[in-house]
């Protein structure tokens, strides 16, 4: 073989090498946004579940007394404290106005190396998550 042909051989093994490596790169970054997006679903939900426990009267097993809707009492349904994506914990506890939940995943690692995290604010006019952790 000639030493034209060598180095054509050299440099095709170097190139597919680098597309390998960076499709990896793309795959975990794809991962990780995929997993942040599944956490804030959950969280979304959650925070439905909650606000409609809030406006649910006391007799049909909600959180609103005579003075107004609450998100006092509410506890996160026991199956849907652990899912594929993230825990679930309640971070600030529910009062009249709003409830706070922190997810926490199973699966993906933040930019300092723990866990990524995100938190849903669930008032009676809105939910807001936020990445706490990226």
């Amino acid at each position: 073989m000639g030493q034209q042909q060598l180095l054509l051989i050299v440099l095709g093994v170097i190139i597919v090498g680098i597309a390998i490596v960076v499709g990896i790169n793309l795959f975990n970054a794809n991962a990780v946004s995929s997993n942040k997006d599944a956490i804030a679903s959950d969280l979304n939900n959650l925070g439905a579940m909650a606000r409609q426990y809030a406006n649910k009267p006391t007799s049909m097993g909600g959180g609103a007394t005579t003075s107004g809707p609450s998100f006092v009492s509410f506890a996160i349904p026991t199956g849907l404290t652990t899912t594929a994506n993230a825990t679930y914990t309640i971070s600030a506890a529910g009062t009249a106005t709003g409830i706070s939940f922190l997810g926490t995943s199973l699966t993906q690692k933040g930019a300092n190396g723990s866990a990524v995290t995100l938190t849903d604010i669930v008032t009676l006019a809105k939910d807001s998550v936020v990445v706490t952790n990226p």
